[in-house]
């Protein structure tokens, strides 16, 4: 194996004991998994240093988890997730765990649109991880569901990612998008069934109940109370339009197709729902100097923890990277002969190792020709192949350490990411893993041909 590959197992291992086994903050067992990282670069160790650090500075999801922390304390704080809350529990409320479902219905529909597991943790997590929590799931629950389902914006057709994979150099002369639309779509189904199956064992398992119904307020008086606190959704309507094809078209007219091109997702949703929230309860905005340094003090310990660990999350990446981990691990790949049920096996684990430090996207760009030729080469079937690809990829929204999701769905939680870790590996990273390998082997059919 490489040097960048040992860098990565120590960075992993570093993480592991730092936090879980003594006790320590995440945000120091990153840093220090970002330092021992740059010293396998040995006397060019400033210079992998620098480009992670570089990187990290430039990664607008560093900026886009700090924004949704301060998106989430602002609705808490003016008073709006009160009656969003109540407006939901109008609709929901009488079923056992509603808001889980919601969450995962939300992220399924969302995750072709939102094309990312960043996006998707954001726009449903904003709304849902405080409706849950206010309907008796624990705050680590919430978090984990989200982060959980955040991989729904890579396995849900039509993802930017699949659209990378159908572009590579392997896949190109093999596939084309209509041909693998139907089966992606078909094998994202087949996660979304898992996830409310989870929701439905987590709801008996840790025994949340319905909302008693001397807290459901009828539904006309929940809207007379609170339909204009949904107005501040509209910071994540837009953004999702302007995404898709027509906005795009509307977009290009506007301001020209290279400019529209350029709008991020997941930096305008945080931005828009601030000035949303804003807007639709300026008459509780602190009036004095003193009073926004209040409101600023008392957030500020949110971002100590997850501001640091995101950062250094995003530094230890491209570190690897600038180490040679894509071309190390491809080398590894290529070399692997044995059955299809263990080589689908052995893609997978490889596609979800890299996925942990690097993004969905960027762990499709790096191996996913690769893996595709790897599954090809003992039978497996073009449109299953490449379909496992992307739910193998799908897992880097709950893929510790390095997944943004876990940090954004966390911060808008307020819990500590670290908790999120080991559920996030037994109850989605593992048995999505297992999903895709069923549909590489035709265990699950995709009812393609």
């Amino acid at each position: 194996m490489g040097v960048a590959v040992w860098a990565l197992i120590t960075y992993i291992a570093v993480i592991v004991v730092w936090n879980a086994a003594l006790g320590r903050n995440i945000g120091e067992a990153m840093l220090l998994g970002f330092l021992v990282v740059c010293l396998f670069g040995g006397g060019d160790a400033l210079a992998v240093a620098g480009t992670g650090l570089l990187d990290a500075a430039s990664e607008e999801v560093v900026f886009a988890a700090l924004a949704f922390v301060f998106m989430g304390y602002l609705l808490t704080e003016l008073g709006l997730i009160d009656r969003q809350v109540s407006l939901l529990n109008a609709v929901f409320g009488r079923v056992r765990g509603g808001a889980g479902y919601v969450s995962t219905a939300a992220a399924a529909l969302l995750g072709g649109p939102a094309g990312s597991g960043s996006g998707i943790a954001a726009s449903v997590g904003s709304v849902t991880i405080p409706w849950m929590i206010r309907s008796r799931w624990r705050p680590d629950l919430a978090a984990g569901l989200v982060a959980g389902n955040a991989g729904l914006g890579i396995s849900i057709p039509p993802s930017s990612s699949m659209f990378l994979l159908l572009g590579s150099a392997a896949v190109a002369p093999v596939l084309t998008a209509d041909q693998l639309l139907v089966g992606a779509f078909v094998g994202g189904l087949w996660t979304v069934l898992y996830r409310f199956l989870v929701v439905f064992v987590w709801v008996r398992r840790h025994r949340i109940e319905a909302m008693d119904a001397e807290h459901v307020l009828p539904f006309a008086a929940a809207w007379r109370q609170g339909w204009t606190s949904l107005l501040v959704y509209l910071g994540i309507a837009i953004p999702v339009f302007l995404t898709l094809d027509s906005g795009q078209a509307l977009l290009a007219g506007l301001i020209g197709s290279d400019a529209a091109g350029e709008i991020s997702i997941i930096v305008w949703i945080p931005i828009l729902m601030i000035l949303g929230s804003m807007l639709v309860a300026w008459r509780r905005l602190p009036r004095s100097a003193s009073g926004w340094n209040d409101l600023l003090a008392a957030m500020a310990p949110r971002y100590a923890v997850i501001g640091a660990t995101l950062f250094f999350a995003f530094a230890a990446a491209a570190s690897l990277g600038e180490l040679g981990l894509v071309e190390q691990l491809s080398a590894l790949m290529n070399g692997i002969d044995a059955p299809p049920f263990v080589v689908a096996a052995l893609v997978g684990l490889l596609i979800i190792i890299v996925s942990a430090p690097l993004t969905g996207t960027a762990t499709i760009a790096a191996v996913g020709g690769v893996s595709f030729s790897a599954l090809l080469a003992v039978g497996v079937n073009p449109v299953a192949a490449a379909v496992a690809i992307l739910i193998f990829a799908s897992t880097e929204g709950a893929s510790p350490p390095g997944a943004a999701p876990i940090y954004i769905a966390s911060g808008i939680a307020g819990v500590d990411p670290a908790r999120l870790f080991v559920r996030l590996i037994v109850w989605f990273v593992l048995p999505i893993l297992l999903i895709g390998v069923l549909i590489a082997t035709g265990l699950l059919p995709l009812f393609v041909v």
